[in-house]
């Protein structure tokens, strides 16, 4: 059965559809845009979902939100390919980092976007974020230094869960300078098959 996925144009939406890609399941694509102006959402996502939001996915009668929760949905139907590893240190590794890639490391990113937006006083606050998020990047930095992928050797969900922050720190707050294990990570995502396939099928993505 093929899994509908509801896909706004620099979303966390990318990841699914890479996720998608690289373990072979059947898929379509609804395509949204964001408005110009606010670069919110368009209101017709809430026809699909009360929130609103992005990724939705749709299959076998369920409407699914929330990015991880819809990644551990896919990977339960591809009969847990690319989920946690058999080894109990990489598989408390797995679990951490798929949680704290919204849980942790993407809030303080949000908060300078959002606080980029304000007039005046917004700017300046932004520069007490910043050493919050070097904490963040230095931590992520220091892990990827001891292992190919976030959970083990080899690429698991986690690091799916963790492209969209990366990237969307590369952009906001300068991640990759002085973090060259990072930089070496993203290059190595981006390089892969599915995650060029995903990008064909999902459309301009600002953080690629």
């Amino acid at each position: 059965m093929t899994v509908t996925v509801h896909h706004l144009e620099n979303s966390r939406s990318q990841r699914i559809l890479w996720l998608l890609e690289e373990l072979g399941l059947p898929y379509e694509v609804i395509h949204y845009k964001r408005d110009r102006k606010t670069s919110l959402a368009p209101p017709e996502l809430r026809r699909i979902h009360p929130l609103g939001k992005s990724p939705i996915v749709e299959h076998g009668g369920h409407t699914l939100v929330e990015t991880a929760a819809i990644v551990e949905y896919i990977v339960e139907l591809a009969d847990g390919r690319l989920g946690a590893p058999a080894h109990r240190e990489d598989a408390l590794r797995y679990r951490q980092f798929m949680h704290y890639a919204e849980g942790s490391l993407m809030p303080p990113l949000l908060l300078k976007l959002v606080l980029g937006r304000v007039p005046l006083f917004g700017k300046s606050s932004q520069k007490r974020i910043q050493p919050m998020i070097d904490i963040h990047l230095n931590y992520v930095e220091s892990e990827l230094a001891k292992r190919d992928w976030f959970a083990g050797d080899a690429m698991t969900a986690a690091d799916v869960m963790m492209s969209f922050p990366l990237e969307a720190a590369i952009a906001r707050a300068n991640a990759a300078q002085g973090r060259p294990h990072l930089a070496a990570w993203l290059k190595k995502v981006h390089a892969r098959p599915a995650y060029q396939a995903a990008l064909a099928r999902g459309g301009p993505y600002a953080y690629a």
